[in-house]
């Protein structure tokens, strides 16, 4: 697909316009560092992601397993949650048998950067 740098950038709407502007991404993508090629590129790639976050939007991940997967990540253990959060219990939490406090769910927001949105959920 041969790209005309002239072509107007619009906001993406329907279905057709995502599919031409990832086609002309993919076309932009060997763009050189700096020039208009790029630069178009990159608003066509916010476009996309805007577009993409209203349409196809991604679930935040259950509590439990975001903890765990954050555990995984850092190389944490049970013991290392418990001290975190102030609770010999970590095993009951991380089993689901008990609930987070909301002054646990902050500690683990700041120590572990798990975003508050995904810890509140039920």
């Amino acid at each position: 697909m041969t790209i005309n740098i002239k072509n107007i950038i619009k906001p993406i709407k329907t279905k057709k316009d995502y599919t031409n502007a990832l086609k002309m991404i993919d076309a932009l993508m060997d763009a050189k560092s700096g020039s208009d090629e790029e630069n178009m590129l990159h608003v066509l790639s916010l476009l996309v992601e805007k577009y993409e976050e209203t349409h196809f939007p991604l679930p935040n991940p259950d509590p439990i397993e975001a903890i765990k997967f954050r555990m995984e990540q850092l190389g944490l253990t049970q013991k290392d949650i418990g001290n975190m959060i102030g609770t010999n219990r970590a095993s009951e939490i991380l089993s689901g048998k008990r609930r987070l406090s909301i002054e646990m769910m902050r500690m683990l927001n700041k120590e572990l950067a798990i975003p508050a949105e995904v810890l509140l959920q039920s």
